[in-house]
C-alpha cells in the first residue's frame, strides 16, 4: 500500500468514528432519562383536638398523596419543567365552634360569693314549718341544703307540706340549684318516718341475713319512701365494723362485726338507696366502730395504726369508692396514729392524703354535725369550721342552734372575702356539690299527697 493510501484509509476511519458518535447521541435522547424524585405529598390538614371533622380529615390525606405526587413525575424528554408543580393546599377542616359552657360552670359564673358559700352549708331547721330563722337562711344566706330529724316531721301530711314548702321557700329566694333535703334514715333506732310509715329494721338485722340482694331491695325501698315525701339525700348506710361491744354509739347500726359483712350488705343496701333516685352518704370515716365515746358528747380517739386501719375501718370505704360512692361523711374521731392533733373532720391528713388520694375519693365531703361535743368541748365552732373547710370539707353540716348556724355562714364568707380560704378552694367545693345535684337531678317541683297506704304495703312486702 502507497503512503497515499495509506493516509485515504486513515481519514476514512476518522470520519466513520465522528458518524458512529451522532449515532449514539441520537439513541439515548430517545432512551427514558433517570426520573427526579416525586415532590413529597402535602401534609393532611391538622385536626381539632377534640378529633372533630373526622371525614375532611381523611380527604385531605387522600387528595394530597394520590393528587400531587402523580403530578411531581415529569418527563424532560418531552420537554416539560422539571421543577415540582405548585402544591394544590389540602381542604382543611371547617372552625369548630368553641364548646358551649357545660351547666355548672354556667351556673357557677353568676353565683355570688354567698350564694357558693351557702352551698357548702347545711342546716337544721326548727319546729315543723318554714319559719322565720329557717327564711332568714334561705333569703339572705342562701344555704344549699336542710337536714330534718324527727321532731321537725310528725306526719304524713306534716312532713310532705314542710318539705314542699321549704322547696317553694328556697326558689323564692333564687336558691339554685335545688336544696339538699336529707335525714338520718337508717332503720331501727335511727329512724327519721312520720308516724304512719312502718319502721325498718336496724342495720344488724339485715346484716344477720347475709343476703346482698335484701339488703339492696331494703335500700330501695326506704330511698323510694324518702322520695316520696321530697328527701333527696340519706345520711346512710352506715359503714362502721363495730368490733367494740361497748360501743355507746355504733352497736346494731353497723351491718356487722367483720369488714366483709359491712362490706357485702352495706354496699348493696348504698346501691339500693341510690338506685331509688335518693342520694347516699356513707358514713362515719374514717370509722366510728371501734370506739368507747359517743362523738355527740365527746371526742373518741382511735389508737389502731395504718395496717389495722387499711384491712378494717378502711375497707368498707374503699369498696364504697370502687363501687361509685357519691358522698361520705367524716367523723369526729381523733385518729392518733395518722393525725394526732385535730378530728378527722378537720384533718388534712386524714380527708386529702387518705379519703382523696389513697382511697380516690372525688365525691362530696360532708362533715358529722359541727354542733356536736366532739367539736363544742374542744373548739371554738368558727375556727373549726374554717379549718374543716381548708382540710377538704365540701359541705359543713350545722345540725342545732340557729346562732351557731349564722356564725359559721358568716365566718367562712369572710374568710373567703379575705382569702384566708383560697377562691380556687371555695370552687373546687362547689363544683362537686353542683354535680352531685345535677347528678340526681334535683328539682323543686311539689310532691303530690303521699299515699301510705301503698308505702307501707311496698315496705312490709320488702321485709317479709
Amino acid at each position: 500500500m502507497t503512503i497515499l493510501h495509506k493516509y485515504i484509509f486513515v481519514l476514512l476511519l476518522s470520519i466513520a468514528a465522528l458518524t458512529g458518535c451522532g449515532t449514539n447521541s441520537d439513541n439515548r435522547a430517545n432512551e427514558t432519562p433517570p426520573q427526579t424524585p416525586a415532590a413529597p405529598s402535602a401534609p393532611a390538614a391538622p385536626q381539632p383536638a377534640d378529633g372533630g371533622n373526622e371525614g375532611n380529615g381523611g380527604q385531605a390525606g387522600n387528595g394530597a398523596d394520590s393528587g400531587n405526587g402523580g403530578q411531581a413525575g415529569n418527563d424532560p424528554a418531552n420537554g416539560t419543567d422539571q421543577s415540582p408543580p405548585p402544591q394544590t393546599p389540602a381542604p382543611t377542616s371547617p372552625p369548630s365552634k368553641p364548646p358551649a359552657a357545660d351547666p355548672v360552670s354556667k351556673l357557677m359564673s353568676q353565683m355570688t360569693l354567698r350564694d357558693k358559700i351557702g352551698q357548702m352549708v347545711m342546716v337544721g331547721i326548727e319546729g315543723t314549718e318554714v319559719g322565720k330563722i329557717t327564711q332568714q337562711m334561705l333569703q339572705q344566706y342562701k344555704v344549699g341544703g336542710i337536714i330534718v330529724y324527727a321532731n321537725n316531721l310528725t306526719s304524713v301530711s306534716q312532713t310532705r307540706a314542710l318539705l314542699n314548702s321549704l322547696k317553694q321557700s328556697s326558689k323564692e329566694a333564687g336558691i339554685l340549684p335545688p336544696l339538699l333535703l336529707g335525714t338520718d334514715q337508717e332503720g331501727g333506732r335511727v329512724s327519721r318516718f312520720p308516724a304512719g310509715i312502718d319502721k325498718f329494721p336496724a342495720s344488724r338485722v339485715i346484716g344477720n341475713t347475709n343476703n346482698a340482694d335484701y339488703a339492696n331491695k331494703v335500700g330501695q325501698v326506704m330511698g323510694s319512701t324518702m322520695k316520696a315525701f321530697g328527701l333527696n339525700m340519706d345520711f346512710a348506710p352506715d359503714l362502721d365494723v363495730n368490733t367494740n361491744p361497748n360501743n355507746p354509739v355504733i352497736g346494731d347500726r353497723a351491718f356487722g362485726t367483720t369488714p366483709q359483712r359491712v362490706i357485702k350488705m352495706g354496699i348493696s343496701e348504698m346501691k339500693g338507696i341510690g338506685k331509688a333516685g335518693v342520694i347516699p352518704v356513707v358514713k362515719h370515716f374514717p370509722g366510728h366502730g371501734d370506739t368507747s365515746v359517743d362523738s355527740h358528747k365527746g371526742l373518741p380517739v382511735v389508737t389502731h395504726g395504718l395496717d389495722r386501719l387499711r384491712k378494717v375501718e378502711f375497707a368498707p370505704f374503699q369498696e364504697a369508692v370502687q363501687q361509685g360512692a357519691d358522698a361520705v361523711m367524716v367523723a369526729h374521731l381523733l385518729m392518733s396514729q395518722l393525725d394526732p392533733n385535730v378530728p378527722s373532720s378537720m384533718s388534712k391528713v386524714i380527708i386529702q392524703k387518705y379519703l382523696r388520694k389513697e382511697l380516690g375519693f372525688e365525691g362530696v365531703v360532708i362533715t358529722d354535725d359541727m354542733t356536736m361535743g366532739a367539736i363544742g368541748k374542744n373548739y371554738t365552732l368558727d375556727g373549726a369550721v374554717i379549718r374543716s373547710v381548708l382540710a377538704g370539707s365540701d359541705i359543713i353540716l350545722v345540725g342545732h342552734e340557729p346562732e351557731k348556724q349564722r356564725l359559721v355562714l358568716q365566718s367562712l364568707y369572710k374568710a373567703a372575702q379575705n382569702g384566708k380560704i383560697p377562691a380556687d378552694h371555695i370552687n373546687a367545693s362547689v363544683r362537686r356539690i353542683l354535680e352531685l345535684k345535677q347528678k340526681y337531678k334535683l328539682t323543686n317541683n311539689p310532691v303530690p299527697k303521699v299515699n301510705s297506704a301503698k308505702l307501707n304495703t311496698s315496705i312490709r312486702q320488702t321485709l317479709q
